[in-house]
């Protein structure tokens, strides 16, 4: 069976005519496709004799006789039908998009971040309250807590962490020390390193770069895990069987994060003093010894108690930023990545932010 068109140009009442015959579909198209970007003038074009038709031949057909100013004439129902609805289908946008000014780009994409911003934190309130709610029903019904859920998550956000905030906060204290050092020599004042490694790193540092390192080390694996299983359709079907994923997915891992917060921010920052100890030995002749020694006598306990208090909460935007950040993932793999993405910048912000909060509000309160 021929799976080609047939065509011929003819002389007709009122110039040339391109006679077309045969299957007019997409198997055998192309060579009466050349032939009419070929042709320069014609005045009608002839499909009476076109046994078969489809889409892309009646599109061919129809761009050819606006393009040629030629009309159409033989068309059977069937063709009249698909070369209307490929003229309903045209699609008459600009291949370049038009492009606003920049004094008129720039209000517009402020007000939508703007707005964006408002949408997500009343949807961040809404998810703290879906969790909350999920934490009240564990409460009440204490039997269906995920003990081995939460267990195994305090293994993956606090002891395979060890090593990677104890190595951070080990050199973190010998540049906090060295540099500290540095400064204080012009006044002949070394010696108050020890009180400038002990306090930054038990009020500040400590904790805050723990935040940080877990925000990029498990913030981002709650969102990629949740995203994912979203995708999968896994979450659904929790919900399917009766299982609720706030209570399964979400609850251990905010605890886990809001648990072990405290113990790594307190492990950072003793590491940290352990560096600055270290360094100090060699750089100002202070004893490794006397410089540990020495943090008990100038390093007062709210110091301590600021890192503790602190460390809970940024434990909690941490793992509340993940795990929201993965529940809102649909569509495609793609989102997986940019909720992953979305989910660090957005807690290493809101720690950011919180600890300056953090920092006013102690002052205030005396505990300076």
């Amino acid at each position: 069976m021929r799976e080609w068109a047939d065509f011929e140009t003819v002389e007709g009442e009122g110039g040339p005519v391109l006679r077309v015959s045969g299957p007019l579909t997409v198997a055998g198209i192309a060579p009466l496709d050349r032939r009419l970007r070929e042709i320069d003038a014609l005045a009608a074009i002839d499909i009476s004799a076109v046994t078969q038709i489809d889409t892309v031949g009646a599109w061919t057909v129809w761009r050819a006789s606006g393009e040629l100013d030629a009309r159409i004439d033989g068309a059977s129902e069937k063709a009249t039908r698909l070369i209307q609805a490929v003229q309903k289908a045209e699609n008459t946008a600009a291949i370049t998009p038009h492009r606003a000014r920049l004094l008129e780009r720039v209000p517009e994409a402020v007000g939508e971040r703007v707005a964006e911003m408002g949408t997500g934190v009343k949807d961040m309130v809404g998810f703290l309250g879906t969790t909350i709610a999920a934490f009240g029903s564990l409460i009440r019904h204490p039997r269906r807590f995920p003990h081995l859920a939460l267990v195994h998550q305090i293994e993956l956000v606090g002891v395979s962490s060890l090593g990677i905030i104890g190595l951070m906060s080990f050199l973190i204290g010998i540049v906090v020390a060295q540099q500290g050092a540095v400064q204080l020599q012009q006044f002949g004042a070394e010696i108050y390193t020890i009180n400038l490694t002990g306090r930054l790193t038990l009020r500040e540092l400590g904790v805050l770069m723990t935040a940080i390192m877990v925000a990029g080390r498990s913030g981002s694996a709650f969102a990629a895990q949740i995203g994912t299983m979203k995708l999968t359709e896994e979450v659904d079907a929790m919900r399917t069987i009766g299982v609720s994923p706030m209570e399964r997915l979400v609850v251990p891992r905010i605890l886990a994060a809001v648990l072990m917060m405290p113990v790594l921010g307190f492990y950072s920052s003793v590491i940290a003093i352990i560096g600055g100890a270290f360094i100090a030995n060699f750089a100002l002749d202070i004893p490794f010894w006397t410089f540990l020694s020495r943090i008990r006598e100038v390093v007062p306990m709210t110091d301590l108690w600021v890192g503790l208090v602190k460390a809970p909460v940024f434990g909690l935007i941490v793992a509340m930023s993940g795990c929201y950040q993965g529940m809102q993932v649909s569509g495609n793999a793609e989102e997986v990545g940019l909720r992953t993405t979305l989910a660090v910048v957005q807690a290493i912000f809101m720690v950011i932010v919180l600890d300056a909060f953090f920092a006013v509000f102690f002052t205030e309160i005396g505990w300076d």
